[in-house]
């Protein structure tokens, strides 16, 4: 059985080793925890590509000592030129297209992040970007053995990516897909992580290398400009905050999701269960889910367009209302439409007591699939979750689509320091909740927190059904409670990719170090 990893020096989990090591190498070099993810952060886009990579968005959430969280949104916007007269003149009505150039129609934010979490390290102690920088240089430069992951990822999503422009050159060897620990060399992304580090983060959106990738997308359809890059920084940002039984919650504000996944546990708080791992456990987070997801899906969108904003969603009167609807006996029928996305979590500390909680996605597999080839570098689709329909979640200048994205953190009421997130679009809610309710709520241990089976409720891609998701080891006892209950109930294998890959980090006031990873991915969760 697999236990958590402890320490008293620091910590570190990915979902994929090199990242975990990366972050390490910089902690035990007394980097800062914020630095060991940026470290992690430029690794595992180039190690797991089919997750996230530097053509992507980022989210932090970071805890300082004696100071109050903050978090930085680095959601990059529309494009000037992006609006719904745009792709209508371009044969699209009613939706963005997904792949290909005119899917990559936000400014990709991710490395903007980077930059303002490096800001939040004082210069006279931060180490040299070129330091932070190097594992990613070289595993770019060296090759990567493919995963197993990747490797059925590519397969499963070839048909929609191989003949957009760029990633068959790059993602594929010799016009196949790589199998399992093939070596993928990807040079000019290698090239580009060199360049960032010679000239600085703020490069990617100034300078040649901006230039190179405007010129890139205008060919290809794409509405990004030159100045599009110019314009766009990162935003160090308040989270959105829930306070429970258990200890103050922290999450990301607008366009992300944050707000349900603070209101499924704020809603869950309320149902005062008892018990964990039953019926009336998975029941209550489901029913849960769903509440939170109505009024998701209905007012989430850009915040500067939301009236009244996420926080307003915490209150104690919608939360009590909400709870009130749920059956504690009968599942409310559940059609509605998904969000889906593809991502990474991570989590650090230090010796200092920093935390942090980074999420990074390009939304779907490759995203938009558009990969440049004298950078290396291949653009989100994330516009493809823009509304051409007037509403919060409407394409328009400037505008940040709905995101998926949301890195949690929690301070316990016994003092300790909790972050924790997974991939998984839809799912993301849904597995934070399963994660912190079993842990902090019902005491199991963080490793077999994040091992234990988990469930997805809704649709995935390529699949009409609205069904309850449940891994197969769930006691078949539970299964048939559900299932008496109302729950459309569809069986998954004992490990699915669907239900994400999760992580976790425990620090305790005497300085003790919790982590955990997820057994569904190829990850590693160091404490030292």
């Amino acid at each position: 059985m697999l236990k958590s990893s402890l320490g008293l020096n620091g910590g570190i989990t990915a979902p994929h080793r090199a990242a975990a090591l990366a972050g390490r190498d910089v902690l035990a070099a007394g980097g800062t925890a914020i630095e060991a993810m940026v470290a992690a952060a430029a690794t595992i886009a180039v190690v797991y590509p089919h997750m996230n990579g530097i053509g992507g968005d980022g989210f932090w959430i970071i805890h300082r000592p004696g100071q109050a969280p903050v978090g930085i949104s680095a959601c990059g916007p529309a494009a000037e030129l992006a609006t719904p007269s745009f792709y209508r003149e371009r044969g699209y009505e009613d939706a963005v297209p997904a792949r290909g150039g005119l899917a990559a129609l936000t400014v990709p934010g991710t490395i903007g992040g980077w930059d303002a979490a490096l800001s939040l390290v004082p210069a006279d102690r931060r180490m040299p970007l070129s330091d932070l920088l190097r594992d990613a240089i070289g595993h770019a430069r060296d090759g990567i053995a493919v995963t197993g992951n990747q490797s059925d990822c590519t397969a499963d999503k070839l048909d929609g990516l191989r003949d957009v422009p760029g990633f068959a050159q790059t993602y594929l060897i010799d016009g196949q897909v790589p199998r399992p620990g093939a070596r993928l060399v990807q040079s000019a992304l290698g090239d580009t992580f060199a360049h960032l580090a010679q000239n600085g983060l703020r490069s990617y959106y100034d300078g040649p290398l901006a230039q190179t990738h405007a010129a890139f997308l205008k060919v290809h359809g794409s509405p990004l400009r030159s100045d599009d890059f110019a314009d766009y920084a990162a935003q160090i940002v308040t989270p959105l905050t829930l306070k429970t039984s258990r200890g103050q919650l922290f999450n990301m504000i607008a366009p992300t999701q944050g707000v349900s996944s603070l209101g499924i546990l704020g809603i869950f708080d309320r149902l005062g269960v008892a018990k964990g791992e039953g019926f009336e456990h998975l029941h209550s987070l489901i029913e849960a889910t769903k509440q939170t997801f109505i009024r998701r899906n209905a007012d989430l969108g850009d915040p500067d367009l939301m009236d009244p904003p996420a926080q307003d969603w915490l209150t104690d009167d919608i939360l009590n209302n909400m709870t009130a609807r749920i059956d504690p006996a009968r599942a409310l029928d559940w059609p509605f439409d998904p969000k889906a996305g593809d991502t990474i979590w991570m989590g650090a500390s230090d010796k200092d007591g920093t935390v942090v909680s980074f999420i990074q996605s390009v939304f779907w597999e490759f995203g938009s699939g558009l990969t440049c080839p004298d950078t290396g570098v291949f653009f989100q689709n994330r516009g493809a979750g823009f509304s051409l329909a007037p509403g919060p979640n409407q394409l328009g200048p400037g505008r940040r689509p709905f995101h998926t994205l949301n890195p949690a953190l929690a301070h316990l009421r016994d003092g300790r320091v909790m972050a924790y997130g997974t991939m998984g679009g839809e799912g993301q809610p849904q597995t934070q909740a399963a994660i912190y309710t079993r842990h902090v709520q019902f005491g199991m241990d963080l490793q077999q927190a994040i091992t234990a089976p988990r469930w997805l409720l809704g649709k995935t891609w390529g699949d009409e059904t609205t069904s309850l998701k449940l891994e197969s080891r769930f006691d078949p006892a539970l299964i048939a409670a559900l299932q008496a209950a109302g729950h459309q109930v569809e069986m998954l294998p004992a490990f699915s990719d669907l239900t994400g890959h999760a992580g976790a980090l425990v620090c305790h006031p005497d300085g003790l170090v919790e982590t955990a990873t997820d057994p569904r991915a190829d990850g590693a969760a160091l404490s030292f």
